[in-house]
């Protein structure tokens, strides 16, 4: 460490401290503590001044979050607004004016406000360009319709993050505008999708002239897609690389291994292992990846992990239900939730093995990674578009 990230390091804990020393995190309502921690500038330490952050790198976040846990301080409510924390929040950082940054990120940090992303449309998944949902302009405002779908807990959300097309007349990716959407304004209709598991933690939203003012609007009119990117390679590394060691699926099987002998197969022992050794890889591979990316915005090497976290979630699911042998078959809940948020490891073998499915579509689906990585991280020639300088009126659909 150099002598300016030790004093840079010196004084974070001198802030933890102060901050713990103002607002004692045993007596202190979880949500002041955590706006408290926001004006400290702790929340993000990258993010600007004023907002949330002090201007460092972001690799003097760790030490911020283990002094902060270590003196038994309240975290985000990551499970409830992980859209809000781990994708609109770099989002609003990044294209944010000082007047969205100051009324978005703060509430967004004490989950005042929890986020949804509106992106995906029947006609619209892998290739999130040809969103047909439009905005027209109507003076100070814009009047939105369309139909949105797979979108994640939907049913709780304050805000929304939103791509439209505000530009039918050039093409597909540059005709779109990004919007931040009040869930509650008139016109916002959220229904269940059921799930193979049971539960609708994703919905379709339906929205019919909903007006939006263009202060909401984030970034330039028509550069939404250059927005959503950023959005979208922030959603990649957070799912692709945040488990710690043993945890995640992995850790499930583990401790199932241990603590109930009578599953063991020998035969299932080499598996297992090879299983270990491929998931503590992706978890290194993942911290190499953040540490690397401290500095700046996460680019399409996120795109490699989520895709490496979808497979071998799968994969060890179904581990998971062949050691527990007929146990594992066994899903006896199929009652309709509505979950405040994700677990992606909770209840049962079954419940794992099901839900892991949807790892290899939501956040993009892995054959889409797959042509990320080959054509920007590999640098191989992309596919042939015959769509790419078309107008996206004249685009058959």
């Amino acid at each position: 460490m150099t002598t300016d990230e030790q004093t840079i390091s010196r004084d974070l804990t001198e802030r933890v401290r102060a901050l713990i020393a103002q607002h004692d995190p045993n007596v202190t309502d979880p949500q002041e503590f955590l706006g408290a921690r926001f004006d400290a500038g702790l929340a993000w330490v990258n993010f600007p001044q004023g907002h949330g952050g002090l201007g460092l790198p972001q690799s003097f976040q760790s030490q911020v979050n283990a002094e902060l846990a270590e003196a038994g301080a309240p975290g985000p409510d990551s499970g409830r607004n992980g859209i809000g924390l781990g994708m609109a929040a770099p989002t609003i950082a990044a294209f944010g004016t000082e007047e969205q940054k100051r009324r978005f990120l703060r509430p967004l940090w004490t989950a005042e406000h929890v986020y949804c992303q509106l992106f995906s449309e029947p006609g619209a998944g892998s290739d999130l360009a040809a969103v047909a949902t439009r905005a027209v302009r109507d003076g100070d405002d814009w009047i939105v319709n369309g139909q949105k779908v797979w979108t994640s807990g939907a049913q709780n959300a304050h805000m929304a993050i939103l791509v439209a097309r505000t530009d039918p007349s050039v093409s597909k990716h540059a005709g779109l505008s990004y919007f931040l959407c009040d869930m509650s304004d008139p016109g916002v209709d959220v229904r269940p999708l059921r799930q193979i598991t049971g539960e609708a933690e994703f919905n379709e939203v339906f929205l019919s002239d909903v007006r939006i003012p263009d202060a909401h609007r984030l970034g330039v009119e028509g550069e939404g897609w250059r927005v959503a990117t950023t959005t979208l390679n922030n959603e990649r590394v957070a799912i692709g690389s945040g488990a710690p060691r043993e945890g995640g699926m992995i850790g499930k099987v583990a401790a199932a291994w241990r603590d109930q002998p009578e599953l063991r197969v020998p035969a299932m022992h080499d598996e297992l292992i090879r299983l270990w050794v491929e998931a503590e890889v992706a978890r290194l591979t993942g911290q190499r990846l953040r540490q690397k990316l401290a500095a700046g915005q996460p680019g399409p090497e996120g795109s490699g992990m989520k895709l490496a976290f979808a497979g071998l979630a799968q994969t060890i699911s179904g581990f998971d239900i062949e050691l527990h042998g007929e146990s594992g078959l066994r899903y006896e809940d199929w009652t309709m939730r509505r979950p405040d948020h994700v677990d992606f490891t909770g209840r049962d073998p079954g419940y794992r093995y099901l839900r892991a499915k949807g790892n290899s579509i939501e956040g993009g689906t892995s054959e889409i990674l797959r042509n990320v990585i080959a054509e920007r991280v590999l640098g191989l020639p992309p596919e042939h578009r015959v769509d790419k300088n078309i107008a996206w009126k004249d685009l058959p659909r």
